[in-house]
Formats: C-alpha cells, structure tokens, sequence
C-alpha cells in the first residue's frame, strides 16, 4: 500500500482528484554531464513532469536496451556514482520539495554502497521510491526493511508474463504505484497495442489498489495518452534519452539545443496526457 504521507501517494491522489493521468519522465543521472543532467531534473517539472525517475547508471543494465545503454556509459562517463546521484536530488529539493522522485536502478550499486546507508543517504537526500529492476520478492528483504524504517517506497515491475499466482508475491509489500513492463523485452525496442493494454490492466487492478504506470516501449504522445487512458501513469524514458543524445556535439558533449529540445518533448508528451481524458 502507498503510505499516506508520502510525496507519491499525495501526488496520485492528487491526479485522481482532477481526473487525469500522470506523466513520469525518466533521466540518466550525469548524461551527459552532471550540471546538464541537473539543469534538465529541475526543468523537468514546468515542462510537465508529475513524478520523474532518475536513472543510476549501470555498467551492466540488463534490462535496458541500447538507447539507454548508450546513456548509462554517457552517465557513467559524466562521473556518476551513486552519492553523486544523491547529490543531485538533495540539489533539485532545494527548489522543488513537491515533485515525487523514483531512482531507478540495479542491485550492485546499493550493494556496493550499503543498502542501509543507501536507504538512509537516499531519504535524506529527498528520494521517495526505488525501482530496482534486478531485485526478485524473493531477496527483497535485503531492501525492504530498510527502506520502510526511512519512508522509501519500493515500486513493483511486473510483465506481461506475470502469472496471476505469482501476482500476490510481487506485490507483496509493494508500495507507491506498480511499474507494468508493457512488453517482453529491454526497454525502447518495440511499443504494446493499446488493445493489449487493455486487457492487462484489469487482472492488475484485481490484484491491487496500487497506481499502475506503463512504461517500456511509451514514445509518443498519442502513445503516453493511450496508457493514461487504461492506467494511472505513463513513463516515458528511451525516446526522451534518444533526443538528448540527437542533440550532443561529436564529442558527446551538451549543446545550447539539449535541453530545449528535450524539454519541447517533454510539453508535447504532456499534452497529450493531460487532454487524454478529456
């Protein structure tokens, strides 16, 4: 269950009240630099963003396909490390103290860092959920201890091929919203049907009262309208991070067009679904 303090459950229901979907832009940390990528976190939500998730980058993201790959070695490149990525939220909060942030991310990281000292440093910092895409139930004690004592939601991935009986397992002490992986696959290689969408979401929603957000394969407007339509939220990561990347110079480095363009993206996406319900 989401917990009732919490900047997620505030913001759904929030959403909820005015009946429409939420927008969760995703960024690499440090890509491809870390005053661009804190430059881009702190436009992010005047341009729309209404949760974002902050990539830690990986060298081995085994679920992420090659768009995101390239942005995770820009990121690591760029001098990310995981108390480099809490920096950046601890920055960001000091101007934003509304906006939910979800890191998004592997279990190697926090093992490396500790996930006590992660889940207390990550709290302390302004970070409100974790998706950590490696991490089955069946270890999750590792983080979940840890992450209640500092008020850290751990957000579920399902898939597609997510039986019902192992439904209850996953969102066993699942918190903050569910992440439904809409495709089987890595990320930003092909988009699910809206018809197929359609009919995950209902054995969803019998197995929780979470937020379901879409994510894997959202590119475009009408795309991210078509999941809000069916679910809670829509996440939108691989087709934000391909036009960063169109915009860096041959040396990989940040032009004055990178965030504009990013940005003018993210409003169009917005947009879209904001008017989905209408």
């Amino acid at each position: 269950m989401s917990r009732p303090s919490s900047r997620i459950a505030r913001r759904f229901a929030a959403l909820k009240e005015q009946g429409r979907g939420a927008l969760i832009p995703y960024l690499q940390a440090c890509d491809p630099d870390y005053d661009t990528s804190l430059a881009l976190l702190r436009a992010m939500p005047g341009a729309g963003a209404d949760l974002i998730e902050i990539g830690v980058p990986f060298s081995d993201p085994s679920a992420d396909g090659p768009i995101i790959q390239a942005a995770a070695r820009r990121g690591l490149k760029g001098g990310s490390t995981v108390a480099k990525v809490l920096e950046m939220v601890g920055r960001f909060r000091e101007g934003d103290s509304d906006t939910p942030i979800v890191l998004m991310g592997y279990l190697n990281p926090i093992g490396a860092y500790g996930p006590e000292r992660f889940c207390a440093d990550a709290a302390r910092a302004g970070v409100d959920g974790l998706i950590i895409v490696d991490l089955p139930p069946e270890e999750a004690d590792l983080l979940e201890g840890p992450a209640a004592a500092n008020g850290l939601d751990i957000v579920r991935l399902v898939a597609p091929t997510t039986t019902d009986a192992r439904l209850p397992v996953v969102f066993d002490h699942a918190s903050g919203f569910v992440y439904y992986v809409s495709i089987t696959g890595v990320t930003g290689t092909r988009t699910a049907s809206s018809d197929e969408l359609a009919a995950a979401l209902p054995r969803l929603r019998a197995a929780t009262d979470l937020p379901v957000a879409i994510g894997f394969g959202i590119r475009t407007p009408d795309q991210a309208a078509a999941a809000v339509r069916v679910a809670d939220a829509a996440v939108v990561a691989s087709a934000l991070l391909a036009t960063l990347e169109d915009t860096l110079d041959e040396d990989g480095r940040a032009t004055a067009d990178t965030l504009p363009r990013v940005l003018a993206q993210l409003g169009d996406l917005s947009h879209a679904v904001r008017a989905a319900r209408g």
